[in-house]
């Protein structure tokens, strides 16, 4: 099988370049996933629409894939620097629950988001919980190579022993700077060394901790995703994503690990998307209050898929700046596809035009596997409607391209109960007589009870909000 060439944005390299999978026509996926002790914001979600897209453009090209999403639900203190409060002691304490039913909440709440936002679910979903002894394991591979120190109970990755410490920012870390914050740590002996292993905490009675070589504990954050995409990915695998975010500190660090574990180059590839910011240009935080979780933007009358679209018009790499005005054309704009697409269903079958479904599917493919270009993704799937092609192909064609868009963009079918009917008979009578006060009341009838209303020239059509 011949493969069409795929264009992906490396932040190791800094380059665009044509992705080599390891073992031909696979993909291995790794997506740092969350840590399960709040509802993830919008912002979060970006992350998982992005690496979606990346998985089903790898399918549209005939890859296998394999996608890792990792469950955090221990030992990610609120600072990434191995600092501040644990964020699942953080959550029990809010809601006055153990640690563990707050990361199982969570956990599902998480899992309810992707299927609402039509993403599809990973291979495997690893909770840090469950992989305990396979992280003990790797911190004794670093140890036994040399990279670690112990200090007051804890056990120490020390950087500078890794010479290429900081490659993925491209910015190799320099001695006087590391030790000039050493304060904020003094058992550190760079700032930028890192926990592997905590045995020394403040808390009291933490509920998570495991034994291990070095005393009762719990494992540091980073140590987490290398040991679980170490198990189900291999010690080398293609693709690692996640947000811009990670870069400078958790990303950096298990790079660090990894390899000083294994001794070789750990991923190929290493794909960030950018942040969602708000309109006073603030990136999106759960530390500050009023942030937006899916269902808020479901309460403001927005349906996922619309808040996906909206995520869909900008590249990955690039900031998308929310606001009330732009979840509103995202809207507008999926509604009048939609409608597009609903006359189009209204025409007679015919066959498919096999050369002009080819050529506008390869079209489509050029845009996302040049580093997923979804706007002329978008922009495609709109020309392609306005071209001299039979419905029949052109409805084959959006089946083909929501495959990876995701936007629900051919409806099921829909059984409208036989009340609503007569509603939608009564109000057609009205506009048949021009009584429009009644037609209006009518059609807000509809409404109230989840119902849309689409008027054209042959008559109406109604449709479940």
């Amino acid at each position: 099988m011949t493969f069409m060439k795929i264009k992906i944005y490396n932040t190791l390299t800094k380059e665009k370049e044509e992705f080599t999978p390891l073992e031909k026509g696979k993909v291995k996926i790794y997506s740092c996933g969350p840590t399960v002790y709040n509802y993830p914001h919008i912002g979060n979600l970006r992350s998982y629409v992005f690496a979606d897209i990346l998985k089903k453009t790898f399918k549209l090209n005939n890859y296998e894939v394999n996608h890792v999403i990792n469950i955090t639900d221990v030992g990610h203190l609120t600072s990434d620097e191995d600092e501040g409060e644990d964020k699942l002691v953080k959550g029990a304490k809010r809601e006055n629950k153990t640690v563990w039913d707050i990361a199982k909440f969570y956990e599902e709440a998480f899992y309810e988001d992707l299927k609402k936002l039509n993403i599809e679910p990973a291979n495997h979903y690893p909770k840090a919980t469950e992989h305990i002894q396979e992280m003990i394991e790797l911190i004794k591979k670093i140890q036994t190579n040399g990279y670690v120190y112990e200090a007051e109970g804890n056990i120490y990755f020390d950087t500078e022993k890794f010479e290429e410490y900081g490659k993925l920012t491209g910015r190799k870390q320099k001695q006087e700077e590391t030790q000039s914050r050493v304060e904020i740590d003094k058992h550190k002996k760079n700032n930028s060394d890192f926990v592997l292993w905590f045995t020394r905490h403040k808390y009291e009675n933490h509920e998570m901790e495991w034994e291990s070589p070095w005393g009762k504990g719990f494992p540091g954050w980073h140590i987490e995703c290398s040991a679980m995409s170490c198990k189900y990915l291999g010690e080398k695998f293609d693709i690692h994503t996640g947000g811009i975010d990670h870069v400078p500190i958790h990303h950096t660090n298990e790079i660090a690990q990894s390899e000083a574990a294994f001794g070789h180059e750990w991923v190929t590839y290493w794909m960030h998307n950018e942040f969602l910011v708000m309109s006073e240009g603030e990136k999106m935080s759960k530390s500050k209050d009023g942030f937006l979780t899916l269902q808020v933007l479901i309460d403001k009358g927005y349906k996922p898929e619309e808040y996906r679209y909206f995520l869909l018009g900008t590249h990955y790499r690039k900031k998308i700046m929310y606001s009330k005005e732009a979840m509103d054309t995202a809207k507008n704009s999926l509604q009048k596809l939609k409608n597009k697409i609903r006359e189009i269903k209204k025409a007679e079958k015919k066959e498919i035009q096999k050369e002009k479904y080819e050529e506008q599917l390869t079209k489509f493919k050029e845009n996302l596997n040049d580093d997923l270009n979804t706007a002329k993704a978008l922009a495609t799937t709109w020309e392609m409607l306005e071209e001299d092609i039979n419905e029949t192909t052109k409805l084959a064609l959006i089946e083909k391209f929501d495959e990876v868009l995701g936007l629900k963009l051919i409806e099921k079918e829909q059984k409208i109960p036989e009340d609503i009917l007569k509603i939608q008979e009564e109000r057609d009578a009205t506009r048949k007589n021009k009584n429009w006060k009644k037609s209006d009341e009518l059609r807000d009838l509809l409404k109230q009870k989840g119902y849309k209303v689409l008027d054209s020239k042959e008559g109406s059509e109604i449709i479940k909000e």
